[in-house]
């Protein structure tokens, strides 16, 4: 894999070989099965930050809808493997596309499309509880184990859809610095900033917003996908207020503006969520509240924030001070300019 100073400066670059040596080399020499199991599971939760930033860092949309869920694989189109691949993207897709489209063409944004997102989980959940038949009702789809006749129980297959995720994870790290370095993604920032500047200008805002949200669907998706091989089986308990909201609090802990601040929130909060729990079950819930409060209110930018404040400016100044200097005692600049080195 090539990458170029253009698609990320420094700063980023270290974020992204840090992050691939916690996900690739460390954790996996670090940790047994069961702990791996749960880091898989975490990044499952990634896909939606990932999309998140997208979405709300980027766009200024603010949704309370990006669970991480995926339609009920015993339908029996769901038995072929490539077409489950496919719906598993083009069916959220879609549907992220005609919210989208009736909520950004009519100018539904802010508080009221968070609302409406949040409102259409709602009714979902109540969908599936009721249609038991079709989507098991309150207990899901549960007891879930192979995957095209490959039993996904055994260690063995948790290692290795713990590596296929962390690959799919780094993908849509790309795919999303793509997209933000893209005349799009300045779009994007410039539509959170000034929406009626961006509109004045003769672009559709309506058209970016939908392409923002039916992205941050699709990882979602994938994240969804990924958790239902994870853990086994999906619930409606997935669905609804509380994983909505936590998901943005991954998002707000890493940074909304920052991809890689999104996994990076994702993991910490996680681990603290369980670190919290097997240490204090009666209180872990007090100590996760007031861990995100802390860093909301200290860090407002999240942990991206405290990046860019305290450790980006240091690792400029150490480059900075290793610089070369010409054999004269002055700079990259000419002896006939007269600068003198800093």
């Amino acid at each position: 894999m090539i990458i170029n100073s253009r698609f990320f400066n420094r700063s980023e670059l270290i974020g992204f070989v840090s992050l691939l040596l916690l996900l690739v080399i460390i954790l996996p020499l670090t940790l047994d099965v069961f702990r791996l199991n749960l880091v898989a599971k975490y990044l499952t939760y990634a896909f939606v930050a990932i999309g998140l930033v997208l979405c709300w860092g980027y766009g200024g949309i603010f949704s309370l809808g990006q669970e991480i869920t995926q339609l009920p694989l015993f339908w029996k189109p769901f038995q072929s493997f490539p077409f489950t691949l496919a719906a598993i993207v083009l069916v959220p897709g879609f549907f992220a596309l005609i919210i989208g489209a009736a909520m950004f063409k009519r100018r539904v944004g802010g508080v009221y499309f968070a609302i409406i997102t949040q409102a259409i989980a709602a009714i979902l959940t109540i969908l599936i509880v009721g249609q038991q038949g079709y989507t098991g009702g309150i207990n899901g789809i549960t007891d879930l184990r192979t995957l095209h006749g490959w039993d996904i129980r055994t260690d063995h297959a948790k290692f290795i859809l713990y590596f296929v995720e962390v690959a799919l994870i780094f993908g849509c790290i790309l795919l999303a610095q793509f997209i933000r370095l893209t005349k799009l993604g300045r779009i994007l920032v410039a539509m959170r900033e000034q929406e009626d500047r961006v509109r004045f200008s003769g672009y559709s805002v309506a058209n970016f917003k939908i392409f923002a949200f039916c992205m941050a669907a699709v990882f979602a998706a994938v994240g969804g996908a990924m958790f239902t091989l994870e853990v086994g089986f999906m619930s409606p308990s997935f669905v609804g207020i509380v994983p909505s909201i936590e998901m943005v609090i991954y998002t707000a802990v890493g940074g909304r503006v920052s991809i890689f601040g999104a996994v990076y929130g994702t993991l910490l909060v996680n681990f603290a969520k369980t670190s919290l729990s097997e240490s204090f079950p009666q209180l872990w819930l007090f100590g996760l509240g007031a861990l995100f409060i802390a860093v909301v209110l200290a860090f407002p930018n999240g942990l991206s924030g405290i990046w860019q404040d305290y450790v980006q400016p240091r690792i400029d100044r150490l480059f900075a001070s290793r610089k070369p200097k010409s054999g004269n005692g002055w700079t990259g600049n000419s002896v006939a300019d007269g600068a003198p080195a800093e």
